[in-house]
């Protein structure tokens, strides 16, 4: 990815700014979840996860595909990664 705007790397910022969402982006750090499993994984209701990963879809940080009747979600954006791996620490 090439440079971007401050305005841009602001977005990213508030969007990943909350924990339910760090989690879900870390669980796609390693693999391509589909919601399902982010339940399974996180205790949260299906609805409570849809709203966060529109925000993430929404923003351009996750891309989703369908698998058989399941949404499956990855990391589109490498910024993200780059920031996640800060964490990682």
């Amino acid at each position: 990815m090439g440079k971007i705007s401050y305005e841009e790397k602001a977005r990213i910022l508030k969007a990943i700014a909350h924990p339910t969402r760090l989690q879900l982006l870390n669980m796609m750090r390693e693999e391509c979840p589909c919601v399902k499993e982010m339940e399974e994984l996180t205790g949260l209701a299906q609805p409570n996860i849809s709203q966060h990963l529109s925000l993430l879809r929404n923003v351009g940080i996750v891309e989703s595909e369908r698998d058989g009747n399941q949404m499956c979600y990855h990391i589109k954006d490498s910024h993200v990664l780059k920031i996640l791996d800060t964490f990682k620490k």
